[in-house]
Protein backbone atom coordinates (compact mmCIF):
# COMPACT_ATOMS: atom_id res chain seq x y z
CA UNK A 1 0.00 0.00 0.00
CA UNK A 2 1.55 2.93 -0.92
CA UNK A 3 2.22 5.62 1.70
CA UNK A 4 -0.72 8.14 2.55
CA UNK A 5 0.81 12.06 2.23
CA UNK A 6 3.97 10.78 1.09
CA UNK A 7 5.04 14.01 -1.38
CA UNK A 8 3.52 16.11 1.43
CA UNK A 9 6.27 14.28 4.05
CA UNK A 10 9.04 14.67 1.59
CA UNK A 11 9.53 18.50 1.95
CA UNK A 12 9.79 18.06 5.64
CA UNK A 13 12.55 15.16 5.92
CA UNK A 14 14.38 17.35 3.07
CA UNK A 15 14.68 20.35 4.76
CA UNK A 16 16.84 18.29 7.05
CA UNK A 17 19.16 17.47 4.25
CA UNK A 18 18.88 21.04 3.19
CA UNK A 19 19.81 22.83 6.44
CA UNK A 20 22.61 20.00 7.01
CA UNK A 21 24.26 20.25 3.54
CA UNK A 22 24.34 23.96 3.64
CA UNK A 23 25.96 24.24 7.31
CA UNK A 24 29.15 22.70 5.57
CA UNK A 25 29.32 25.66 3.10
CA UNK A 26 27.57 28.97 4.98
CA UNK A 27 30.44 28.04 8.22
CA UNK A 28 33.19 29.11 5.15
CA UNK A 29 31.99 32.48 4.40
CA UNK A 30 31.28 33.09 8.15
CA UNK A 31 34.69 32.29 9.44
CA UNK A 32 36.47 35.99 8.59
CA UNK A 33 33.28 37.59 10.66
CA UNK A 34 33.79 34.75 13.34
CA UNK A 35 37.30 35.37 13.74
CA UNK A 36 37.03 39.23 14.23
CA UNK A 37 33.72 39.29 16.26
CA UNK A 38 35.58 36.63 18.60
CA UNK A 39 39.05 37.25 18.46
CA UNK A 40 39.61 34.40 17.22
CA UNK A 41 42.79 32.93 15.79
CA UNK A 42 43.31 31.04 12.36
CA UNK A 43 43.23 27.46 14.05
CA UNK A 44 40.26 28.15 16.06
CA UNK A 45 38.60 29.20 12.82
CA UNK A 46 39.48 26.04 11.44
CA UNK A 47 38.16 24.36 13.94
CA UNK A 48 34.55 25.88 13.58
CA UNK A 49 34.97 23.91 9.92
CA UNK A 50 36.61 20.64 10.78
CA UNK A 51 34.75 20.45 14.14
CA UNK A 52 31.55 20.00 12.04
CA UNK A 53 32.86 17.56 9.37
CA UNK A 54 34.61 15.62 12.03
CA UNK A 55 31.53 14.86 14.25
CA UNK A 56 29.81 13.94 11.16
CA UNK A 57 31.47 11.54 9.98
CA UNK A 58 32.69 10.21 13.02
CA UNK A 59 28.52 9.63 14.43
CA UNK A 60 26.91 8.27 10.99
CA UNK A 61 27.16 4.91 11.68
CA UNK A 62 26.39 5.26 14.83
CA UNK A 63 23.54 6.96 14.05
CA UNK A 64 22.34 4.19 11.41
CA UNK A 65 22.36 1.58 13.84
CA UNK A 66 20.14 4.24 16.37
CA UNK A 67 17.91 4.58 13.70
CA UNK A 68 17.08 0.13 13.18
CA UNK A 69 17.26 0.12 16.99
CA UNK A 70 14.71 2.93 17.45
CA UNK A 71 12.89 3.55 14.76
CA UNK A 72 13.76 6.46 12.07
CA UNK A 73 11.34 8.79 12.87
CA UNK A 74 12.08 8.69 16.20
CA UNK A 75 16.05 9.11 15.52
CA UNK A 76 15.05 11.76 12.91
CA UNK A 77 13.30 14.04 15.31
CA UNK A 78 16.11 13.78 17.74
CA UNK A 79 18.53 14.99 15.79
CA UNK A 80 16.14 18.20 14.47
CA UNK A 81 15.53 18.67 18.16
CA UNK A 82 19.58 18.41 18.56
CA UNK A 83 20.13 20.35 15.45
CA UNK A 84 18.65 23.32 16.42
CA UNK A 85 19.72 23.58 19.92
CA UNK A 86 23.24 23.08 18.80
CA UNK A 87 22.31 25.73 15.74
CA UNK A 88 21.13 28.33 18.58
CA UNK A 89 23.96 27.53 20.81
CA UNK A 90 26.39 28.26 17.43
CA UNK A 91 24.31 31.54 17.04
CA UNK A 92 24.43 33.17 20.83
CA UNK A 93 28.61 31.72 21.66
CA UNK A 94 30.46 34.22 23.94
CA UNK A 95 33.91 32.27 22.82
CA UNK A 96 35.49 30.13 20.15
CA UNK A 97 35.59 27.54 22.24
CA UNK A 98 32.12 27.10 23.02
CA UNK A 99 31.51 28.07 19.51
CA UNK A 100 33.38 24.78 18.31
CA UNK A 101 32.31 22.73 20.86
CA UNK A 102 28.61 24.00 19.66
CA UNK A 103 29.81 23.51 15.92
CA UNK A 104 30.89 19.25 17.32
CA UNK A 105 27.11 18.94 18.44
CA UNK A 106 25.74 20.19 15.35
CA UNK A 107 27.78 17.50 13.51
CA UNK A 108 26.34 15.08 15.39
CA UNK A 109 23.22 15.82 15.39
CA UNK A 110 23.48 15.92 11.25
CA UNK A 111 24.55 12.65 11.11
CA UNK A 112 21.94 11.52 13.33
CA UNK A 113 19.14 12.65 10.52
CA UNK A 114 21.63 11.86 7.22
CA UNK A 115 20.63 8.04 7.67
CA UNK A 116 17.15 8.40 8.68
CA UNK A 117 16.49 10.61 5.80
CA UNK A 118 17.52 7.89 3.19
CA UNK A 119 15.45 4.91 5.36
CA UNK A 120 12.55 7.49 5.62
CA UNK A 121 12.33 7.66 1.52
CA UNK A 122 13.51 4.37 1.02
CA UNK A 123 10.19 3.31 3.43
CA UNK A 124 8.01 5.74 1.96
CA UNK A 125 8.69 5.27 -2.10
CA UNK A 126 8.16 1.99 -4.34
CA UNK A 127 8.97 1.53 -7.56
CA UNK A 128 8.93 4.63 -10.20
CA UNK A 129 8.39 6.91 -7.30
CA UNK A 130 11.66 5.69 -5.58
CA UNK A 131 14.21 7.63 -7.77
CA UNK A 132 11.64 10.20 -8.17
CA UNK A 133 12.15 11.21 -4.54
CA UNK A 134 15.68 10.05 -4.41
CA UNK A 135 16.07 13.09 -7.31
CA UNK A 136 15.08 15.51 -5.23
CA UNK A 137 17.24 14.62 -2.77
CA UNK A 138 19.49 15.09 -5.08
CA UNK A 139 18.10 18.46 -5.39
CA UNK A 140 17.99 19.34 -2.05
CA UNK A 141 21.92 18.70 -1.65
CA UNK A 142 22.96 20.42 -4.95
CA UNK A 143 20.69 23.03 -3.81
CA UNK A 144 22.57 23.70 -0.58
CA UNK A 145 26.09 23.20 -2.06
CA UNK A 146 25.79 25.25 -4.25
CA UNK A 147 23.69 28.27 -2.67
CA UNK A 148 25.60 27.62 0.78
CA UNK A 149 28.19 30.57 0.28
CA UNK A 150 26.09 32.95 -1.56
CA UNK A 151 23.03 32.45 1.49
CA UNK A 152 26.39 33.07 3.98
CA UNK A 153 27.61 36.29 2.32
CA UNK A 154 23.60 37.74 1.79
CA UNK A 155 23.46 36.68 5.96
CA UNK A 156 26.06 38.25 6.55
CA UNK A 157 26.08 41.52 4.39
CA UNK A 158 22.02 41.79 5.17
CA UNK A 159 22.94 41.74 9.06
CA UNK A 160 19.38 40.76 10.25
CA UNK A 161 18.65 42.54 13.62
CA UNK A 162 22.57 43.49 14.12
CA UNK A 163 22.96 39.66 14.69
CA UNK A 164 26.31 39.84 11.80
CA UNK A 165 27.87 35.64 11.26
CA UNK A 166 25.67 34.86 14.26
CA UNK A 167 22.64 35.09 11.77
CA UNK A 168 24.23 32.25 9.28
CA UNK A 169 23.61 29.88 12.57
CA UNK A 170 20.40 31.19 14.09
CA UNK A 171 18.60 30.99 10.40
CA UNK A 172 18.11 27.04 11.61
CA UNK A 173 16.42 27.28 14.29
CA UNK A 174 12.85 28.26 12.93
CA UNK A 175 13.22 25.94 9.90
CA UNK A 176 13.95 23.08 12.34
CA UNK A 177 11.24 23.97 14.59
CA UNK A 178 8.78 24.35 12.19
CA UNK A 179 9.76 20.84 10.63
CA UNK A 180 9.47 19.35 13.84
CA UNK A 181 5.98 20.70 14.09
CA UNK A 182 5.09 18.95 11.17
CA UNK A 183 6.63 15.63 11.29
CA UNK A 184 3.67 13.68 13.83
CA UNK A 185 1.29 15.06 11.02
CA UNK A 186 3.00 14.08 7.69
CA UNK A 187 6.14 11.51 8.01
CA UNK A 188 4.67 7.68 8.70
CA UNK A 189 6.02 6.18 12.19
CA UNK A 190 8.26 2.87 11.21
CA UNK A 191 8.69 0.45 13.91
CA UNK A 192 12.06 -0.38 14.72
CA UNK A 193 13.69 -2.90 13.22
CA UNK A 194 13.33 -7.04 14.31
CA UNK A 195 16.16 -7.84 16.51
CA UNK A 196 18.15 -11.24 15.36
CA UNK A 197 17.05 -14.08 18.09
CA UNK A 198 18.88 -13.46 20.98
CA UNK A 199 19.34 -10.35 20.25
CA UNK A 200 18.86 -6.97 22.49
CA UNK A 201 18.62 -3.27 21.75
CA UNK A 202 22.01 -2.46 23.56
CA UNK A 203 24.43 0.03 21.59
CA UNK A 204 27.50 -1.48 20.94
CA UNK A 205 29.15 1.28 22.50
CA UNK A 206 33.06 -0.61 21.98
CA UNK A 207 32.52 -0.36 18.28
CA UNK A 208 31.35 2.86 17.97
CA UNK A 209 34.59 4.34 20.32
CA UNK A 210 36.41 2.29 17.32
CA UNK A 211 34.72 3.12 14.33
CA UNK A 212 34.62 7.13 15.72
CA UNK A 213 38.09 6.97 16.30
CA UNK A 214 38.55 5.49 13.10
CA UNK A 215 36.81 7.57 10.78
CA UNK A 216 38.25 10.85 12.89
CA UNK A 217 41.52 9.15 11.86
CA UNK A 218 41.24 9.00 8.03
CA UNK A 219 38.84 12.27 7.75
CA UNK A 220 41.07 15.10 10.17
CA UNK A 221 44.36 14.04 8.11
CA UNK A 222 42.35 14.71 4.82
CA UNK A 223 40.27 18.01 5.77
CA UNK A 224 43.53 19.62 7.67
CA UNK A 225 46.46 17.85 6.19
CA UNK A 226 47.24 19.80 2.85
CA UNK A 227 46.65 23.04 4.55
CA UNK A 228 49.38 22.55 6.64
CA UNK A 229 52.04 20.78 4.25
CA UNK A 230 51.47 17.28 5.16
CA UNK A 231 53.31 16.91 8.26
CA UNK A 232 54.44 14.27 10.44
CA UNK A 233 51.42 13.77 12.33
CA UNK A 234 48.59 13.55 9.26
CA UNK A 235 51.02 10.43 8.05
CA UNK A 236 50.46 9.02 11.74
CA UNK A 237 46.91 9.51 11.76
CA UNK A 238 46.26 7.66 8.23
CA UNK A 239 48.53 4.69 9.58
CA UNK A 240 46.57 4.63 12.71
CA UNK A 241 43.10 4.35 11.32
CA UNK A 242 44.02 0.90 9.94
CA UNK A 243 44.20 -1.08 12.76
CA UNK A 244 41.56 0.97 14.14
CA UNK A 245 39.09 0.05 11.81
CA UNK A 246 40.24 -3.12 11.52
CA UNK A 247 39.90 -4.21 15.01
CA UNK A 248 36.37 -2.23 14.34
CA UNK A 249 35.38 -4.90 11.97
CA UNK A 250 37.14 -7.60 14.03
CA UNK A 251 34.49 -6.81 16.95
CA UNK A 252 31.41 -6.65 14.54
CA UNK A 253 32.16 -10.19 12.90
CA UNK A 254 32.50 -11.43 17.20
CA UNK A 255 29.20 -10.10 17.68
CA UNK A 256 27.80 -11.64 15.27
CA UNK A 257 29.59 -15.23 15.72
CA UNK A 258 28.45 -14.71 19.40
CA UNK A 259 24.21 -13.92 18.12
CA UNK A 260 24.63 -10.33 19.66
CA UNK A 261 24.01 -7.07 17.85
CA UNK A 262 26.52 -5.74 16.38
CA UNK A 263 26.48 -1.97 15.34
CA UNK A 264 27.07 -3.08 11.57
CA UNK A 265 26.58 -6.15 10.61
CA UNK A 266 28.83 -7.70 8.27
CA UNK A 267 26.56 -9.40 6.25
CA UNK A 268 25.25 -5.97 5.20
CA UNK A 269 28.01 -6.08 2.83
CA UNK A 270 26.09 -9.14 1.28
CA UNK A 271 22.50 -7.44 0.81
CA UNK A 272 21.94 -7.54 -2.94
CA UNK A 273 24.04 -4.87 -4.97
CA UNK A 274 24.65 -2.66 -1.92
CA UNK A 275 28.93 -3.55 -1.65
CA UNK A 276 29.11 -3.54 -5.38
CA UNK A 277 27.16 0.06 -5.62
CA UNK A 278 29.45 1.49 -2.83
CA UNK A 279 32.32 2.39 -5.23
CA UNK A 280 30.51 4.27 -7.90
CA UNK A 281 28.80 6.31 -4.72
CA UNK A 282 31.97 7.43 -3.52
CA UNK A 283 33.76 8.48 -6.90
CA UNK A 284 30.33 10.09 -8.03
CA UNK A 285 30.64 12.09 -4.44
CA UNK A 286 34.44 12.55 -4.64
CA UNK A 287 33.73 14.05 -8.07
CA UNK A 288 31.30 16.26 -7.09
CA UNK A 289 33.73 17.57 -4.42
CA UNK A 290 36.81 17.59 -6.50
CA UNK A 291 35.30 19.75 -9.21
CA UNK A 292 33.80 22.08 -6.40
CA UNK A 293 37.69 22.64 -5.34
CA UNK A 294 38.35 23.54 -9.41
CA UNK A 295 35.54 25.84 -9.24
CA UNK A 296 36.12 28.07 -6.31
CA UNK A 297 39.88 28.19 -7.23
CA UNK A 298 40.00 28.59 -11.00
CA UNK A 299 36.69 31.11 -11.80
CA UNK A 300 37.99 33.85 -9.46
CA UNK A 301 41.47 33.11 -9.13
CA UNK A 302 42.53 32.10 -12.59
CA UNK A 303 39.68 33.06 -14.70
CA UNK A 304 39.91 36.52 -13.09
CA UNK A 305 36.33 36.54 -12.26
CA UNK A 306 34.57 38.47 -9.61
CA UNK A 307 32.40 36.38 -6.91
CA UNK A 308 29.35 37.47 -8.52
CA UNK A 309 30.36 36.57 -11.52
CA UNK A 310 31.84 33.28 -10.78
CA UNK A 311 28.84 32.47 -8.71
CA UNK A 312 26.59 32.99 -11.75
CA UNK A 313 28.87 30.67 -13.54
CA UNK A 314 28.45 27.59 -10.90
CA UNK A 315 25.10 28.12 -10.70
CA UNK A 316 24.85 26.55 -14.12
CA UNK A 317 25.84 23.20 -12.62
CA UNK A 318 23.27 23.01 -10.10
CA UNK A 319 20.78 23.92 -13.06
CA UNK A 320 21.66 20.97 -14.98
CA UNK A 321 21.64 18.89 -12.33
CA UNK A 322 18.59 20.50 -10.51
CA UNK A 323 16.67 19.95 -14.19
CA UNK A 324 17.76 16.42 -14.51
CA UNK A 325 16.69 15.58 -10.90
CA UNK A 326 13.09 16.37 -12.37
CA UNK A 327 13.16 13.97 -15.23
CA UNK A 328 14.87 11.14 -13.70
CA UNK A 329 12.10 9.11 -12.36
CA UNK A 330 10.11 9.23 -15.31
CA UNK A 331 13.49 8.04 -17.20
CA UNK A 332 14.11 4.91 -14.45
CA UNK A 333 10.83 4.14 -15.40
CA UNK A 334 10.98 3.62 -18.90
CA UNK A 335 14.59 3.04 -19.43
CA UNK A 336 15.65 1.24 -16.24
CA UNK A 337 19.44 0.74 -15.55
CA UNK A 338 20.45 2.49 -18.93
CA UNK A 339 20.18 6.12 -17.10
CA UNK A 340 22.58 5.47 -14.68
CA UNK A 341 24.99 4.82 -17.65
CA UNK A 342 23.77 7.36 -19.36
CA UNK A 343 24.48 9.84 -16.61
CA UNK A 344 27.62 8.87 -16.21
CA UNK A 345 28.29 9.71 -20.66
CA UNK A 346 26.92 12.46 -19.93
CA UNK A 347 28.88 13.98 -17.12
CA UNK A 348 32.17 12.93 -18.60
CA UNK A 349 30.44 14.88 -21.38
CA UNK A 350 30.49 17.64 -19.63
CA UNK A 351 33.67 17.86 -17.92
CA UNK A 352 35.58 16.99 -21.05
CA UNK A 353 33.79 20.45 -22.31
CA UNK A 354 34.85 22.36 -19.36
CA UNK A 355 38.29 20.73 -19.76
CA UNK A 356 38.36 22.26 -23.25
CA UNK A 357 36.77 25.10 -22.21
CA UNK A 358 39.53 26.14 -20.22
CA UNK A 359 42.24 25.28 -22.56
CA UNK A 360 40.74 27.31 -24.93
CA UNK A 361 40.62 30.52 -22.89
CA UNK A 362 36.93 30.34 -23.52
CA UNK A 363 34.53 33.18 -22.52
CA UNK A 364 32.44 32.24 -19.07
CA UNK A 365 29.40 31.02 -21.22
CA UNK A 366 31.41 28.07 -22.79
CA UNK A 367 32.38 26.99 -18.66
CA UNK A 368 28.83 27.52 -17.89
CA UNK A 369 27.87 25.66 -20.69
CA UNK A 370 30.06 22.60 -19.59
CA UNK A 371 28.91 22.48 -16.36
CA UNK A 372 25.08 22.21 -17.21
CA UNK A 373 26.19 19.12 -19.06
CA UNK A 374 28.16 18.02 -15.96
CA UNK A 375 25.06 19.05 -13.62
CA UNK A 376 22.87 16.55 -15.43
CA UNK A 377 25.33 13.62 -15.69
CA UNK A 378 25.62 14.14 -12.01
CA UNK A 379 21.58 14.36 -11.44
CA UNK A 380 21.03 10.88 -13.54
CA UNK A 381 23.61 9.41 -11.98
CA UNK A 382 22.85 10.01 -8.10
CA UNK A 383 18.88 9.34 -7.40
CA UNK A 384 19.31 5.79 -9.14
CA UNK A 385 22.54 4.89 -7.61
CA UNK A 386 21.57 5.40 -3.95
CA UNK A 387 18.12 3.86 -4.82
CA UNK A 388 19.68 0.95 -6.24
CA UNK A 389 22.43 0.53 -4.00
CA UNK A 390 19.44 0.59 -0.58
CA UNK A 391 16.93 -1.54 -2.79
CA UNK A 392 17.71 -4.68 -1.98
CA UNK A 393 18.89 -4.08 1.43
CA UNK A 394 16.70 -5.95 4.13
CA UNK A 395 14.67 -3.62 6.59
CA UNK A 396 16.04 -4.86 9.67
CA UNK A 397 19.73 -3.52 7.90
CA UNK A 398 18.16 -0.69 6.40
CA UNK A 399 19.49 1.95 9.12
CA UNK A 400 22.89 0.22 9.35
CA UNK A 401 23.33 0.55 5.94
CA UNK A 402 22.30 4.07 5.27
CA UNK A 403 24.75 4.31 7.76
CA UNK A 404 27.55 2.64 5.53
CA UNK A 405 26.10 4.65 2.64
CA UNK A 406 26.33 8.02 4.58
CA UNK A 407 30.16 7.31 5.31
CA UNK A 408 31.10 6.62 1.95
CA UNK A 409 29.45 9.46 0.73
CA UNK A 410 31.28 11.93 3.30
CA UNK A 411 34.53 10.21 2.56
CA UNK A 412 34.59 9.64 -0.88
CA UNK A 413 33.62 13.37 -0.88
CA UNK A 414 37.04 14.06 1.31
CA UNK A 415 39.16 12.26 -0.51
CA UNK A 416 37.98 13.24 -4.14
CA UNK A 417 38.58 16.99 -2.88
CA UNK A 418 41.93 16.41 -1.36
CA UNK A 419 43.40 13.86 -4.40
CA UNK A 420 42.18 16.81 -6.92
CA UNK A 421 43.08 19.63 -4.96
CA UNK A 422 46.75 18.06 -4.10
CA UNK A 423 46.69 17.66 -8.28
CA UNK A 424 45.58 21.18 -9.03
CA UNK A 425 47.88 22.82 -6.19
CA UNK A 426 50.94 20.87 -7.73
CA UNK A 427 50.37 21.98 -10.91
CA UNK A 428 50.00 25.59 -10.40
CA UNK A 429 53.83 26.23 -11.94
CA UNK A 430 52.32 25.80 -15.37
CA UNK A 431 49.79 28.10 -14.66
CA UNK A 432 45.96 28.36 -14.36
CA UNK A 433 44.98 26.93 -16.96
CA UNK A 434 47.25 23.79 -17.01
CA UNK A 435 46.20 23.50 -13.07
CA UNK A 436 42.85 23.88 -14.17
CA UNK A 437 42.93 21.17 -16.35
CA UNK A 438 45.35 18.60 -14.32
CA UNK A 439 42.49 18.86 -11.77
CA UNK A 440 40.17 18.01 -14.42
CA UNK A 441 41.39 14.93 -15.87
CA UNK A 442 41.49 13.54 -12.23
CA UNK A 443 37.59 14.27 -12.39
CA UNK A 444 37.49 12.35 -16.20
CA UNK A 445 39.40 9.30 -14.57
CA UNK A 446 36.83 9.09 -11.63
CA UNK A 447 33.83 9.19 -14.23
CA UNK A 448 35.38 6.30 -16.46
CA UNK A 449 35.85 4.49 -13.08
CA UNK A 450 32.26 4.86 -12.67
CA UNK A 451 31.18 3.29 -16.14
CA UNK A 452 33.96 0.52 -15.38
CA UNK A 453 31.38 -0.07 -12.14
CA UNK A 454 27.93 0.50 -14.24
CA UNK A 455 29.46 -1.65 -16.78
CA UNK A 456 30.39 -4.54 -14.28
CA UNK A 457 27.01 -4.41 -12.35
CA UNK A 458 24.33 -3.80 -15.27
CA UNK A 459 23.14 -7.80 -15.18
CA UNK A 460 22.28 -7.31 -11.08
CA UNK A 461 21.60 -3.16 -11.69
CA UNK A 462 22.17 -0.18 -10.29
CA UNK A 463 18.98 1.00 -10.52
CA UNK A 464 16.12 1.14 -12.53
CA UNK A 465 14.11 -1.61 -13.14
CA UNK A 466 16.56 -4.30 -11.37
CA UNK A 467 16.24 -2.42 -8.52
CA UNK A 468 12.36 -1.36 -8.89
CA UNK A 469 9.11 -3.07 -8.30
CA UNK A 470 10.28 -6.64 -7.91
CA UNK A 471 12.24 -5.75 -5.28
CA UNK A 472 9.95 -3.96 -3.64
CA UNK A 473 7.62 -6.43 -3.34
CA UNK A 474 10.53 -8.93 -1.71
CA UNK A 475 10.92 -6.36 0.43
CA UNK A 476 6.79 -5.72 1.50
CA UNK A 477 6.37 -9.54 2.04
CA UNK A 478 9.63 -9.48 4.52
CA UNK A 479 8.12 -6.53 6.23
CA UNK A 480 4.71 -8.68 6.50
CA UNK A 481 5.96 -11.69 7.48
CA UNK A 482 7.25 -9.83 10.78
CA UNK A 483 4.17 -8.28 11.17
CA UNK A 484 5.74 -4.82 11.16
CA UNK A 485 5.87 -1.92 8.25
CA UNK A 486 4.72 1.85 8.26
CA UNK A 487 2.02 2.73 10.51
Amino acid sequence: MPVPNRWWALPVVLVAVFMTTLDFFVANVAVPSIRTGLGADAAAGQLVIAGYGLAYAAALIIAGRLGDLYGPRRVFVAGLALFALASAGCGSAPTTGVLVLARVVQGVAAALLAPQVLTLIGVMYRGADRPRAFGWYGTAVGLAGVSGQAIGGLLIAADPLGLGWRACFLVNVPVALLALALVPRLVPRTGAAVLVPGGDRRLDLAGAGLVAAGLVAVVLPLTQGREHGWPLWTWVSLGASVPLLAAFVRRQRRLVRAGGEPLVDPDVLREPGFASGLPAIALLFGTSAGLSFVLALYLQDGAGLSALAAGAVGTALNAGFFVACLRTGRLVERFGRRVPVSGALTLLLGLGLLHRAIGAGAAPYWLAAGLAVAGAGMGLLMAPLISGVLAGVRPERSGAAAGVLGTVQEAGGVLGGTVTGTVLLGSLGGGWTAAAQAGLAVLLAGVLAILAVLSRKRAGGLGGKAAGEPVERRLHSRIMERGRGVS
